[in-house]
């Protein structure tokens, strides 16, 4: 598959592929890129929106359409779309009753997803999440991240798709699909990687007769790798698994038999009939078992089971008819579950607008800043992590002065502005968020804000992060800096009169950020490297510091902590 992959705009030229093949069914939006369903069914209360990286169709846009998704906001291949893809989808998706997110248990996913649904939010829309985490073999109590988001995705999309189309309100949608995701688990297996689409070579090698096993759908390795047993022992050692890690409710069972992306419908049948006979055996129980390829990881040869426990009418949601890319198997379920109780109306959101301020005075203290220490936070960015956090910050700043030059926008508005907007990866939104409250902070006068607005900010967009990325002190990310810079101006919002409130926000900033160089990461990409990240500051955290610090040095000159000249950040 990755062999053939256009050499530019791959994904937005198969979005387009898939719209030609099903004219009438799916429109394409390329700026940014969403593919919306043309025809929802008019009975629906709540628009349905999922996404995440390319390489794992037909996930999410097979589902596009009737008893399926109003929209998909792909990503880039194996990466997670922009919250702005995600933000605009949604508001175009969006019904009375607002709008859903189905979302897989990954980081930038659940960042992206997270900060969209705050936008969605401050404009006066509805919004729930649905997170998938089914993924067996990422179930650690060590990990904070948990299980990762895999094939159970397929089954609660379509299980609300066709409730939405039953008219479901948006808190009877929310809380079928936790159930669904907490009634279902998933193991997969490997016996090829999948072709990296930059060297057109395997993305890693298994010697001959073993298998990977708790495989991921990036391509991740699997959690073990094992001689490889004769096929019927491997289904056999995966239904254990996942029959242990199941947790108890009804004896009915969906079982999915996914391919992988290069493991044949000859092979997938066989396993479901494998599968399917080893259930049997352990006692009765009514069974639905679907082959096919789902969600694919590229071309890796391998597959996945999920087993999901049905609860009554979730067999019938499943067989609800749909028109979508995707034609779905519908095997009869002995015996039958009854239809779903009638739902009750839904409200129309009403939609406020977004909130103004900032001074354009601290942008350019800010920008100037980030100038000087840029290429240190990109050197301690490499040795946590991937490198681009020095330049991703930079260009976010340099986007947010051009945008205040052409605009006239305020300081703190056009960071939000650019931050949320144009800035990728993982912390750039999330700075977007703090941003974004830091500009309902300033007066409209243009005067200084008050330390009692400042510090309602500061612990907004602490909230806001914390929600969609989950991160507390200690887990060595910006929030190590933010709460307690938050912290310190509520306590001076609380006290008579403090002498420098924002340089002590600023110096409590900057110890919390020197501190994580101590602890071990637990969220983010840092976590990923573990011990190797003791002894490095997180950059994060800095540039958080660095925020306060430009407040500090605009408000209170004489007491603000400086930069060592000539502006350096120690790199270990």
């Amino acid at each position: 598959m990755s062999h053939f992959l256009p050499e530019t705009d791959a994904v937005l030229t198969a979005a387009h592929g898939l719209a030609r093949a099903h004219a009438g069914l799916i429109e394409v939006h390329e700026s940014p890129l969403y593919l919306r369903a043309r025809d929802a069914d008019p009975a629906r209360r709540v628009g349905l929106v999922s996404g995440g990286g390319s390489g794992h169709e037909p996930l999410h846009t097979g589902l596009l359409g009737r008893g399926g998704l109003d929209a998909v906001c792909p990503g880039e291949i194996f990466a997670s779309p922009h919250n702005r893809q995600i933000y605009e989808a949604s508001a175009a998706a969006a019904k009375s009753d607002g709008v859903l997110h189905v979302v897989k248990n990954y980081t930038g996913d659940v960042i992206n997803f997270q900060i969209a649904a705050e936008r969605l939010r401050h404009d006066g829309i509805p919004v729930a999440t649905v997170l998938v985490d089914d993924d067996l073999a990422t179930d650690s109590a060590d990990s904070a991240t948990g299980r990762r988001g895999t094939a159970a995705t397929v089954v609660v999309e379509k299980l609300l798709g066709a409730a939405a189309d039953r008219g479901a309100t948006l808190e009877e949608l929310a809380e079928l699909g936790r159930r669904v995701v907490g009634r279902s688990r998933s193991i997969a297996v490997a016996a090829r990687a999948q072709t990296s689409p930059t060297t057109v070579r395997p993305a890693f090698d298994l010697d001959e007769g073993t298998l990977d096993y708790g495989v991921g759908i990036h391509g991740e390795r699997g959690i073990r790798t094992i001689a490889r047993p004769a096929t019927a022992d491997l289904v056999r050692r995966m239904t254990d698994d996942l029959l242990d890690a199941l947790p108890d409710g009804p004896d009915a069972l969906l079982v999915l038999v996914n391919g992988l992306g290069a493991t044949t419908e000859l092979e997938l049948h066989a396993i479901a009939v494998l599968v399917g006979d080893e259930l049997a055996a352990r006692g009765p129980r009514p069974l639905l078992v679907v082959p096919g390829t789902f969600t694919a990881a590229l071309d890796m040869a391998g597959f996945s089971l999920t087993l999901t426990r049905l609860e009554e009418g979730w067999a019938d949601l499943w067989t609800a008819p749909t028109r979508t890319p995707l034609v779905l198997p519908r095997p009869t379920l002995d015996p039958g579950e009854p239809v779903p109780a009638e739902r009750t109306p839904a409200s129309t959101p009403a939609r406020a607008g977004r909130a103004g301020g900032g001074d354009r005075a601290l942008l350019d203290r800010y920008a100037r800043t980030v100038t000087q220490v840029r290429d240190n936070l990109t050197r301690l960015d490499q040795l946590v992590g991937d490198g681009d956090f020095g330049d991703n910050l930079a260009g976010g700043v340099r986007r947010a002065v051009k945008r205040a030059d052409e605009t006239g926008a305020d300081g703190t508005a056009a960071l939000a502005d650019a931050f949320l907007n144009d800035v990728g990866g993982t912390s750039g939104p999330l700075f977007g968020l703090l941003f974004q409250h830091l500009a309902a902070a300033s007066p409209a006068d243009g005067g200084a804000p008050t330390v009692a607005a400042l510090a309602d900010a500061a612990a907004a967009g602490h909230a806001a992060i914390h929600r969609v990325g989950g991160a507390v002190p200690g887990d060595c990310t910006l929030v190590d800096a933010l709460a307690p810079a938050a912290e310190s101006l509520a306590a001076a919002r609380d006290a008579d009169a403090p002498e420098s409130p924002l340089t002590d926000a600023a110096q409590a900033a900057i110890r919390g950020a020197l501190a994580t160089a101590s602890l071990r990461p637990r969220r983010g990409r840092a976590s990923y490297v573990g011990d190797h990240a003791l002894g490095v500051p997180d950059p994060g955290a800095l540039a958080v510091a660095l925020l306060f610090m430009a407040l500090a040095d605009l408000y209170e000159p004489a007491t603000a902590p400086r930069l060592p000249a000539p502006g350096h950040i120690t790199v270990p």
